[in-house]
């Protein structure tokens, strides 16, 4: 049984505490999109590996980082913080949405030849347990379950570092080719 000491990540102080503050910088959007588009979806993310192109902002504003890439397949991992939080002191499932939603769309990506991109058309997910600070980091790995001529379908998994299921998803996306 999980209880609410369980889900907090630390003890809540009565009438508040002091406020946190959290700074970010990133790089232009679309110097990003500049940098990428004559490349292979898996060279773009080789590319970032390797800081010539830097990460888009969402990782930035999540606090998350691409782990591995390859075809097919992509790994994100995100240790969570008490800014991850929703008022019941565990990680917004939106936080963990992102997260599969990056992971699932950056798999089918990895199979796009330059010039050609992808949209997100649905997302489904199913939050299977709480994540907070107590769980430690956890990874959100998808792959390509089919690659169409318009369309694509992932499946990711959120665990932590014992493999304990957190979240699971499918993703359908929208295939974009030039006329």
């Amino acid at each position: 049984m999980t209880t609410a000491s369980d889900m907090a990540g630390s003890a809540p102080t009565p009438g508040g505490d002091r406020p946190r503050q959290r700074t970010f910088t990133w790089e232009d959007p679309g110097a990003i999109l500049a940098a990428g588009a004559d490349l292979s979806g898996v060279e773009i993310f080789t590319a970032m590996r390797d800081g010539a192109i830097p990460p888009p902002p969402i990782t930035k504003t999540l606090d998350f980082d691409g782990v591995s890439f390859a075809e097919g397949t992509a790994t994100f991992q995100l240790t969570p913080q008490e800014f991850h939080y929703n008022p019941l002191g565990t990680v917004h499932g939106g936080v963990l949405a992102t997260l599969l939603d990056s992971a699932c769309g950056c798999a089918v990506h990895t199979l796009l030849p330059a010039g050609v991109f992808y949209t997100s058309l649905d997302l489904a997910l199913k939050f299977l347990r709480p994540v907070t600070t107590r769980t430690g980091p956890v990874t959100a790995q998808a792959s390509v379950t089919h690659l169409g001529r318009r369309t694509a379908l992932a499946e990711g998994r959120i665990t932590d570092a014992a493999g304990k299921l957190y979240a699971t998803a499918t993703s359908s996306c929208l295939v974009i080719r030039p006329e």
